[in-house]
C-alpha cells in the first residue's frame, strides 16, 4: 500500500517477465537459418523494462495487451499496455495543463533537464541498444550507434534551448517598437516509426520540450518498449509530469488513437514520421483544426556514381548509405545510377564488399551486420520486387533469395530499368539495383523522375559537377562523396511529396514556435 512497496513489487514483476521471455527465446525454432540456431536472451535492468502506458508522471494499466515479437525469431518479448482513445486523450489532457506551467520554466531550466535526460540516456546505453535490437532487429553495434544518435539530439536541443532569439524590428515611425516574439505552440502529438524507435522521439520531443512544448508519443506498434524506457529515464531525469507522456498501442487500435492526438482541439502541433500514405491521412485529420504539422515522409534516394568518382569511396559509401539497418531507413539508397565507363568495375567492387562485409544474424551476435527485417510482409515485398526484376531481365549477382522468417539475402541485381518495380517504389529492404546511365543529364532526369524527395547521394571529383548537381538534385538533403549525413546540427527533411518542416538543427525548434508581433505605440522620443 506504499509507494515504495508498490514501486518494488513493480520492479519484480518486471524481472519475472525477463526470465520469462529468456526462457521462451532459448527455444530453438524449427525452419529458421541455420545461423539463427543460437541462444539469445534479452537482459535489461528492471527499471528500462516497461510495459505499461505513461501518462502525466504515472504508469497506467489497461484493459488489454499486445504482444511486442522478435523480428529474427517471431518469439514473443513482452505484452504491452494496449491503450485506446480513453487513454490518448488522458495523455493530451494531462499535456495540456502541464503546458501552462512547463511553458514558465525559463530556458535555462528546461535546458538543465535535457541535459540530465541525455546523460542518463548515455548512462544507459547497452540497455537501451538491447531493447532496440529485440524489438527492432538492429545489430547490437547498429543499436548502440542509435543510442548516441538519440542522445545527441537530447544534447543538442538542451543547448538551442537557450538559443530561441526573437527579433526587434526597426519602425517607420518614431511612436511605435516593433517586437517579434517566439511562444511555444501548446500540446504536440509526435507520432514515430519503428525503424529508430529511440532517435526519432529524441529528434522531435527535444526540440519540442526546448522550445516549451509538451508532447503525448504514440510509437510504433512494433517498438513500443524503447520509448517507454526514455519515459523512465525522462521522469528520472526531473522532466515534470504531463510534459512527456507515451501512449502505444497495437496495429488494431492506431487509428483510434490516432484520430485523438490529430483531431483534439487542444493538440496544436503534430509531427509524424512514417510513410507518404499514412502522413496524408493524418494531414487531412489535422487540417480541420488548423493544426501545425510536420511530416517526414516516404524516400526514394537516388545514389549516382559518376566516371570521375574514387570508386572505393564510392563502394564504401553504398554499402553505408543501402545496408544500414537492412535497408531499412527513410534515407537509405533505393536506385543506384552507374555511369557507363566505370559501370563494371564499381559492380565488381561492390560484390566483393558485400561478400566480405555482410553477415546474416540475430542482432544480438556480435559478428552479424545483416538482422531481419521488421516483419515477414516486409521480406516479402523484397522477394516480390527481386522477381519483378527478374523476371524483367535483371540480373541477380549477389544472394536473391527470401530466408525463413523475416529475413532476406543481402541482393545485388544489374541490367536494372526504370520500369522495374524496385525503381518506382521504396524498398525498405537489402536490394540494391544498379541502373547503368551515360551522361549527367541523363542521371538527373532518371533521379527527379518520382513524387518523393528526401535524400540523394552522389560521387564525383569534378567539382563544377559538384555543384550543378547538388543544385539540380530534386531533394532535401544531398551527400555528396559521403553516404551517411545524418547528424542534429544539420536540418532533416524533404521536399515533394517527402514531408513538410524540418527536424534537427536550429530549424528543428523553429517547427513548434509561434511568432507573436508585438506593436508597442504612444511613445515619445
Amino acid at each position: 500500500t506504499t509507494e515504495p512497496a508498490r514501486n518494488y513489487c513493480r520492479a519484480m514483476m518486471g524481472r519475472f517477465c525477463l526470465l520469462k521471455n529468456r526462457c521462451l527465446l532459448r527455444q530453438v525454432l524449427p525452419g529458421l537459418p541455420t545461423f539463427m540456431h543460437r541462444q539469445f536472451s534479452l537482459d535489461v535492468s528492471s527499471p528500462l523494462f516497461r510495459t505499461q502506458g505513461y501518462v502525466n508522471g504515472q504508469w497506467i494499466n489497461v484493459a488489454s495487451t499486445f504482444p511486442v515479437l522478435d523480428p529474427a525469431t517471431g518469439e514473443e518479448i513482452a505484452k504491452v499496455a494496449d491503450c485506446g482513445p480513453t487513454e490518448a486523450k488522458l495523455a493530451v489532457d494531462a499535456a495540456y495543463k502541464a503546458f501552462y506551467s512547463w511553458k514558465q520554466y525559463t530556458a535555462k531550466e528546461r535546458s538543465v533537464l535535457l541535459r540530465k535526460w541525455y546523460d542518463l540516456l548515455t548512462l544507459n546505453k547497452e540497455d537501451l541498444a538491447k531493447l532496440i535490437t529485440f524489438e527492432c532487429g538492429k545489430p547490437m553495434k547498429e543499436s548502440l550507434g542509435e543510442i548516441a544518435y538519440a542522445a545527441s539530439f537530447l544534447e543538442w536541443f538542451s543547448e538551442e534551448a537557450r538559443r530561441v532569439y526573437g527579433d526587434v524590428v526597426p519602425s517607420a515611425t518614431k511612436d511605435r517598437k516593433i517586437l517579434l516574439m517566439k511562444q511555444p505552440v501548446g500540446v504536440a502529438s509526435i507520432i514515430t516509426p519503428w525503424n529508430f524507435p529511440s532517435a526519432m522521439i529524441t529528434r522531435k520531443v527535444g526540440a519540442a520540450l526546448a522550445a516549451g512544448c509538451t508532447v503525448v508519443v504514440k510509437p510504433a506498434e512494433d517498438t513500443p518498449l524503447s520509448a517507454l524506457a526514455l519515459a523512465e529515464l525522462a521522469g528520472q531525469a526531473g522532466i515534470p509530469a504531463g510534459v512527456f507522456n507515451v501512449v502505444p498501442c497495437s496495429r488494431e487500435k492506431t487509428p483510434s488513437v490516432g484520430t485523438i492526438l490529430c483531431t483534439d482541439p487542444l493538440v496544436r502541433k503534430v509531427s509524424f514520421t512514417g510513410s507518404t500514405s499514412t502522413g496524408k491521412i493524418l494531414l487531412k485529420q489535422a487540417a480541420d483544426t488548423v493544426k501545425r504539422v510536420s511530416m517526414e515522409l516516404g524516400g526514394h534516394a537516388p545514389f549516382i556514381v559518376f566516371d570521375s568518382a574514387d570508386l572505393d569511396k564510392a563502394v564504401a559509401g553504398a554499402m553505408n548509405s543501402k545496408f544500414r539497418n537492412s535497408g531499412q531507413t527513410c534515407v537509405c539508397s533505393n536506385r543506384f545510377l552507374v555511369q557507363s565507363g566505370i559501370h563494371d568495375r564499381f559492380v565488381e567492387k561492390l560484390g566483393k564488399a558485400m561478400d566480405t562485409e555482410l553477415r546474416l544474424g540475430h542482432g544480438a551476435d556480435p559478428n552479424t551486420t545483416q538482422g531481419p527485417l521488421i516483419n515477414v510482409r516486409a521480406a516479402e515485398k523484397v522477394e516480390h520486387q527481386v522477381q519483378d526484376a527478374v523476371s524483367q531481365g535483371a540480373k541477380v549477382l549477389r544472394g536473391g533469395k527470401r530466408l525463413d522468417g523475416s529475413f532476406h539475402q543481402p541482393t545485388l541485381l544489374t541490367d536494372v530499368t526504370t520500369h522495374m518495380l524496385c525503381t518506382k517504389e521504396e524498398t525498405f529492404g537489402p536490394l540494391l539495383p544498379v541502373i547503368r546511365f551515360n551522361t549527367e543529364e541523363e542521371a538527373l532526369a532518371i533521379a527527379n523522375a518520382s513524387d518523393v524527395g528526401l535524400a540523394g547521394y552522389f560521387f564525383s571529383q569534378d567539382v563544377s559537377q559538384i555543384w550543378r548537381v547538388t543544385e539540380n538534385l530534386e531533394v532535401g538533403m544531398v551527400g555528396v562523396n559521403e553516404g551517411l549525413l545524418s547528424t542534429p546540427e544539420a536540418s532533416f527533411g524533404g521536399v515533394k511529396q517527402s514531408g513538410i518542416g524540418r527536424e534537427g538543427s536550429k530549424y528543428g525548434v523553429d517547427e513548434y514556435l509561434d511568432v507573436k508581433y508585438m506593436c508597442f505605440g504612444g511613445l515619445t522620443l
